[in-house]
């Protein structure tokens, strides 16, 4: 099994050291010969920026963007499951405190509240942590 993560993309523009590449991403089924006919079938159009010398690439050149798959379950860590445990975790404990499910409830989820705001002060660092390498595409 593979331990990288790739996508195919476009270079769409260069600013301040910094490649804006474009990729296509698609659900899982899109490939699947009854896609016409389903509604999950999706894709979407992403920019991702990755931080690489100044005159490596041009717009326009086909790359190859390369992330790990640890990279990318730790995002699912820090995207998913740590809310969704904070949440459970508060309204059970919550629940044995104060007898009045809707208020454990909105104060359950109102814990959600300092860890986004946490997340935002930490962007900096997460970007860093969760970035991308580009690799040219050998046409």
């Amino acid at each position: 099994m593979t331990k990288e993560i790739q996508h195919a993309g476009t270079v769409e523009s260069i600013k301040n050291g910094k490649v804006f590449v474009q990729i296509i991403q698609t659900t899982a089924c899109v490939s699947c010969s009854a896609k016409g006919m389903c509604s999950s079938a999706e894709s979407k159009e992403k920019i991702i920026e990755v931080n690489c010398p100044i005159g490596s690439y041009k717009e326009g050149d086909q790359v190859l963007l390369v992330g790990s798959v640890s990279m990318g379950m730790e995002a699912v860590l820090w995207a998913f499951i740590i809310p969704f445990l904070l949440i459970v975790i508060t309204l059970f404990l919550l629940m044995h405190w104060i007898q009045n499910e809707l208020i454990a409830a909105l104060l359950s989820l109102a814990t959600l509240i300092p860890y986004y705001i946490w997340l935002w002060l930490n962007q900096d660092y997460l970007k860093k942590k969760f970035s991308f390498t580009i690799k040219p595409i050998n046409q």
